[in-house]
């Protein structure tokens, strides 16, 4: 039976310290011992990724305070829940937090007002910060509300579960791998949600997960995890392009391009995006609900889409050809070599041949032009 001492969640978090900080060290029966020290970001979406067994979800049992690290620290937004030096230890149940799982756990016996309710108890009125019509409004679910889960797919289960866990009026909000159980055509249809989550709510969150799509679609910042340890942790885009990083190598190698919508082009159903590095076009995409000029848009764009020129090619079928500076090559296989670029202040990969790269004499600070065809941008 664990001794030390617990303490009383503050009524008043400190108002001058925001952010997270997470300094957790958990030996594993693996072999390995999770060892992260990191500030994060106090609200939007902050993934930990890493291949499987490297600690991402022991990581958010900690923090959960599922498990006790030895030493640990977790402050959320200037309100301790674990500091070994002040003795301080808050368990599970006093810790302000919503979980999400693979799998939803809905009370089967209840109807999804009800599973959403369950939820709302939890909370005093005079603490709840998420209205239980907001999370509902949130999530879509305003017709499941009479359902039973037996009777909804397994989206709007998973839609049920989040609306759950936001009724109790979270500081922080934990996903582990909330997609994972999902077919392709379920997690299309969740992935929307969450970018509502990430632009409406004020509360930080903590997203595990093993997939770069969902990565690259959702996080504004990256914990990046192998074996335990915290091999990087910073902007998405930024992570995604470092050569020395596994992210930025192998068939899924892109970049990330955020942007303001400046116009669309509803009879070439294309649509241009402002952004740092000067005006791109691409396809409209199918965002729900449709976007309007002035909105922030990201894009991405993949190594093996982007090809490099040493002039500006005027007859071209390849709408955007942007002037570009070389900043550092790197072996990828055995006969190509990826090209980190920046665009302005946005950084951006070319995945071209080993061939291709000698023949230009590409070199870091070179000015090239980098080709990027409209239809091959993801939005």
């Amino acid at each position: 039976m664990d001794a030390r001492p617990t303490a009383e969640l503050p009524e008043h978090p400190n108002p001058g310290h925001t952010g997270l900080q997470v300094r957790v060290r958990v030996p594993r029966a693996s072999g390995f011992t999770l060892d992260v020290d990191a500030r994060l970001a106090g609200r939007g979406i902050t993934a930990v990724f890493g291949p499987s067994g490297c600690g991402k979800t022991t990581l958010l049992r900690a923090v959960a305070g599922l498990l006790r690290p030895a030493p640990g620290r977790v402050v959320v937004n200037g309100q301790s829940w674990q500091d070994d030096e002040a003795g301080l230890w808050l368990p599970t149940h006093r810790r302000p937090l919503g979980m999400v799982f693979q799998e939803p756990s809905l009370f089967e016996h209840l109807d999804v007002r009800r599973n959403l309710d369950f939820g709302r108890r939890r909370v005093p009125a005079a603490e709840r910060r998420v209205s239980l019509a907001q999370a509902i409004e949130l999530l879509g679910i305003g017709a499941l509300l009479s359902r039973r889960p037996a009777k909804l797919s397994g989206g709007e289960r998973q839609r049920v579960a989040i609306a759950r866990a936001l009724a109790t009026s979270p500081r922080l909000l934990l996903m582990d791998e909330p997609l994972a159980s999902l077919d392709a055509a379920r997690k299309a249809e969740l992935l929307p949600y969450f970018e509502r989550l990430q632009r409406d709510l004020d509360i930080p969150m903590l997203y595990v997960t093993h997939s770069l799509d969902e990565v690259a679609r959702l996080a504004d910042d990256v914990l990046l995890l192998d074996a335990g340890r915290l091999l990087a942790h910073g902007a998405t885009g930024a992570l995604m392009t470092r050569l020395d990083l596994s992210l930025a190598h192998g068939d899924s190698a892109s970049a990330l391009i955020d942007g303001t919508l400046q116009a669309l082009e509803p009879g070439d159903g294309l649509m241009s995006v402002r952004f740092a590095g000067g005006v791109i076009d691409c396809v409209q995409g199918h965002a729900e609900p449709a976007r309007l000029p002035g909105q922030r848009v990201r894009l991405r764009v993949q190594a093996r889409d982007v090809s490099l020129a040493l002039t500006h090619a005027r007859d071209t079928s390849i709408l955007n050809v942007l002037p570009a500076t070389v900043q550092a090559l790197a072996d990828d296989g055995p006969a190509q070599v990826l090209v980190s670029l920046a665009l302005g202040g946005t950084p951006l990969l070319a995945r071209i041949t080993r061939k291709s790269a000698a023949a230009l004499a590409l070199a870091p600070g070179q000015r090239v032009f980098a080709q990027i065809k409209g239809v091959a941008v993801l939005d």
